[in-house]
């Protein structure tokens, strides 16, 4: 048995969860909603407040499945009650960041800027040029987003320059030396 398809999910108090005939589950909460199919011989039972995620037979694709749903259910309650957020920090002589309309601005050293579009359901924000705050709903949108924005310049190793997620820890490495 999957050690994660076989942890209940627990609901909090204001989100809803609807399994529908077509195996569609849709989850409601006070940030919005999400969708997600389930896939085949995977079910889902609600009890009260816990969510319980269970597989038609030991075969193959259905263990490979069942801890996987679970986890995106679950992501999906956290979500639509909670929210997501992943932090970002530029770092580097001259590098900013702005959020300008429905696109975010970054100037990282280019001889342009670089204009990366805001995904629908995501809210961007930039606090002193150089602190970048991605939130919503979607677990994968947000990390996706923050990993597009973090690949134009990741950090590098000699002077630590580029844009890493709070925290992010960049290993240093020695310049040449002169003998």
């Amino acid at each position: 048995m999957s050690r994660v398809g076989k942890q209940p999910i627990s609901l909090p108090a204001k989100v809803s969860v609807k399994v529908g005939a077509d195996r569609g589950v849709l989850v409601e909460g006070p940030k919005g909603k999400l969708s997600y199919t389930l896939p085949e011989g995977i079910s889902l039972k609600q009890e009260g407040d816990v969510l319980n995620v269970a597989r038609a037979s030991d075969e193959r694709r259905h263990r490979a499945l069942h801890g996987t749903a679970q986890r995106l259910i679950s992501n999906m309650v956290h979500g639509v009650s909670q929210g997501f957020r992943k932090d970002l920090e530029i770092q580097g002589v001259g590098f900013r960041a702005a959020v300008k309309g429905a696109h975010l601005d970054l100037s990282l050293g280019y001889s342009h800027p670089l204009l990366h579009a805001i995904p629908d359901g995501l809210k961007v924000t930039v606090a002193e040029n150089t602190k970048i705050a991605v939130e919503g709903i979607d677990k994968q949108v947000v990390g996706q987003f923050a990993a597009d924005v973090r690949s134009y310049y990741p950090p590098e190793p000699y002077k630590g320059k580029g844009v890493r997620y709070l925290g992010e820890q960049v290993r240093r490495k020695e310049g040449k030396s002169v003998k």
